[in-house]
């Protein structure tokens, strides 16, 4: 078990390291990630032990979104000032998203269908 904690810290540590190094606009834990699947890619799977630890901080990963949610009570009152924008800009940037991913999905999908 503390191997497996050692091998996810280590990655985000290298994660880190390498967002910094090369000033990457993407968050170090995420790069950290990215190399955690790569690892498990070429090593087939995680091993038992590696599985049951991330599993065990999964159980728990409820928890990550208690400071989120005092932060949006804390903030309430600049909530409350931009109400009216966040009503419109929320539903707009969903369509918008969805409007280029489903456009973007059937110009790949039409290429996709040209090669074959």
């Amino acid at each position: 078990m503390v191997r497996a904690m050692a091998i996810l810290l280590l990655c985000q540590l290298a994660g880190t390291i390498v967002q910094q190094a090369l000033g990457l606009p993407v968050p170090g834990p995420v790069v950290g990630m990215v190399l955690l699947l790569a690892i498990l890619v070429w090593r087939g799977g995680p091993s038992i032990t590696l599985n049951t630890s991330a599993h065990g901080l999964l159980r728990y990963f409820g928890l990550l979104f208690v400071p989120a949610g005092v932060g949006v009570v804390t903030e309430l009152h600049v909530l409350r000032t931009n109400a009216l924008a966040l009503v419109i800009a929320i539903p707009v940037s969903t369509a918008l998203a969805l409007l280029v991913t489903g456009s973007l999905m059937q110009f790949l999908l039409r290429g996709n269908a040209d090669a074959s």
